[in-house]
């Protein structure tokens, strides 16, 4: 697992244009991922933590580390603490995998900065790759466990990479899904898998292709369509498979989602087909693929993912006044997720998978991509008038705060509150006037009070990697900034 000394090693060979440039970025580098782990040792239920004193703008965690409590602020970019997070979770947690894959994340999110490039990007797949932070509140949050240095540079978006997936001719007897007997595999996957299965036919690359944010995902050329790919690397806090409940869910999910968005400023990027290798475990998520529509925009404006516009001041400068940029954030994001909300899906509306279409600056509508990780009130379809699609997995729920929780933990704890912070710092803006008008586009749906005055989900990743099973949801909740 690369860190940051065996990373510059082998950048001495393999890219030493970046040496002076990544021994710069690695003071800001560490002290980032040091500033997320704060974030979690104050606000993450973790084991072993037995005290947190507050005292005096200083936090001390079991008597024995001390930081200022500011440090610790969601999004606090401007957070310069000192240590190294590798030897603080080394204190707390010896054993655990959790000290090497952060010292993996300063690594590689130091030499995303050092190849970070300064020039304006001009379609989405550059906007998306010149995203070089990652998760912004995750300390694990450049992780790529499973590659090297030189895996890391061929393949990352940060890097604006150009590659080719491999086409993968399949037996139709091997085959699942509704895609036809045809893998796009990832260059990554296949080079590890195929020698596996010899009645797998390699039929070479396809044209070249850009790795979008999630890295395994690439946009095909002039507007093509994006293929969701399978890669055993874990990022942040998961494997980045392709499972046989999305093959199945994709496509069916896809339907319902444009009918039930027709009437809102929200276009969901449909999944039109995905299949997956049956191998001796059946459906093989690491042989497996999806595709889904290029979003489409029209002359003048531009799409960029909202982890990008909250963190871009040049995009958010263009949107002039901040409490504006709110009121139309509440019209063209918040309001229409609040009313599908209530229809009975809740979408998983992070800064990765939700993209916001700019024209002349200002917001005007929102487009939704990724459908793994949202969650339908079968009971509430049925109450709008729409028929359960069968969905398989853990997408169904008749809980109504399992289905609040998806949406508030995503859209609002983290996108609306990255957004008004950047907002604040910015341009000097008052947060609760800001919160006000997210509070106004959430008016009229059954969920109204619950989002607006109960504490907001925050989804514990930390805890969650420390956890027996990682994969499943911890969470932690904040004061809701809309509760008056």
């Amino acid at each position: 697992m690369p860190d940051p000394a065996r990373t510059r090693a082998d950048l001495a060979g393999l890219r030493p244009d970046l040496l002076s440039r990544y021994d710069d970025a690695l003071p800001g580098a560490r002290a980032a991922i040091l500033a997320r782990l704060l974030g979690a040792l104050e606000r993450e239920p973790l084991p072993g933590i037995t005290t947190r004193h507050h005292h005096h703008g200083q936090t001390t965690i079991n008597n024995t580390i001390t930081y200022a409590t500011a440090d610790a602020e969601p999004f606090a970019t401007d957070a310069h603490p000192t240590g190294d997070p590798a030897h603080i979770a080394e204190q707390l947690w010896p054993g655990t995998p959790l000290p090497a894959e952060l010292a993996e994340s300063v690594a590689n999110l130091a030499l995303a900065r050092a190849a970070a490039i300064t020039t304006t990007p001009r379609t989405l797949p550059a906007w998306e790759q010149s995203l070089v932070d990652g998760h912004p509140l995750h300390p694990c949050c450049r992780t790529r466990t499973g590659m090297t240095v030189a895996d890391t540079l061929t393949y990352a978006p940060e890097h604006r990479t150009l590659i080719r997936l491999r086409r993968i001719k399949v037996p139709t007897d091997r085959w699942h899904g509704t895609a036809r007997p045809l893998l796009y595999a990832h260059p990554w996957q296949a080079q590890r898998l195929l020698h596996h299965y010899p009645w797998l036919t390699d039929l070479g690359p396809t044209r070249p292709v850009r790795p979008l944010m999630s890295l395994r995902t690439v946009a095909l050329p002039d507007g093509g369509p994006h293929i969701k790919t399978s890669v055993d690397i874990q990022m942040t806090s998961a494997v980045r498979t392709v499972s046989p409940a999305a093959v199945h869910n994709g496509p069916r999910l896809s339907a319902l989602l444009t009918r039930m968005t027709a009437d809102l400023p929200l276009d969901v990027l449909t999944e039109t087909s995905a299949g997956a290798v049956i191998t001796e475990h059946g459906p093989d998520r690491r042989l497996a693929h999806l595709t889904r529509t290029a979003p489409r925009t029209r002359p003048g404006e531009t799409i960029v993912p909202m982890g990008v516009y909250a963190t871009t001041p040049t995009l958010l400068a263009a949107g002039g006044d901040p409490y504006q940029i709110m009121k139309d954030l509440g019209t063209a994001l918040f309001a229409p997720l609040a009313r599908l909300l209530d229809r009975g899906i809740a979408l998983e509306a992070h800064g990765q998978n939700t993209l916001i279409v700019l024209a002349d600056g200002r917001p005007i509508r929102t487009v939704y991509r990724d459908l793994g990780g949202v969650r339908i009130h079968p009971h509430r379809l049925a109450q709008a008038g729409y028929d359960d699609p069968g969905l398989i997995g853990d997408l169904p729920t008749d809980d109504d705060n399992e289905l609040r929780t998806k949406l508030a933990a995503a859209a609002l704890t983290t996108v609306a509150a990255q957004t008004i912070t950047a907002l604040t710092r910015h341009y000097g803006a008052d947060p609760t006037r800001l919160w006000a008008h997210v509070t106004a586009a959430l008016q009229g749906t059954r969920d109204t009070h619950a989002l607006t005055t109960e504490p907001l989900p925050l989804k514990a990743t930390t805890a969650m990697r420390l956890a027996t099973d990682p994969l499943t949801d911890i969470w932690t909740h904040q004061p809701n900034p809309m509760a008056t």
